[in-house]
């Protein structure tokens, strides 16, 4: 039984890292206002799950691409707030370029002959 295709079309592998790391270009966020900002920019097309935003957090934050520190929400919740570091602006600029330069050798591709 095949499974019903979601509307949110799946991320291309490595650019969860890089939209996490231009949402934290506007400021610290929490997880979930990471989540929100990205859906939220993206007109609803960009929808990250726990399962996969977290894990990445992590990872950005063990990479040192990220630092953390825990502060109350607006609604007084105690909350893990994220924060871009001077080596994840660096790593961001080099993703960013690659990631252009794909996406210009792909539109290259898909231009009718």
């Amino acid at each position: 039984m095949f499974k019903k295709a979601s509307s949110a079309p799946d991320l291309l592998p490595g650019t969860l890292d890089m939209l996490i790391l231009c949402t934290l270009v506007r400021g610290p966020e929490h997880g979930y206002g990471i989540a929100a900002q990205l859906k939220r920019l993206s007109d609803e097309v960009v929808q990250v799950g726990e399962g996969s935003l977290y894990p990445a957090l992590q990872r950005l934050l063990v990479n040192g691409l990220v630092k953390s520190e825990w502060k109350s929400t607006d609604n007084n919740r105690r909350a893990r707030y994220y924060s871009i570091s001077a080596a994840g602006r660096k790593h961001l600029e080099r993703e960013q370029a690659q990631f252009d330069r794909m996406v210009r050798a792909i539109r290259q591709v898909m231009q009718p002959a």
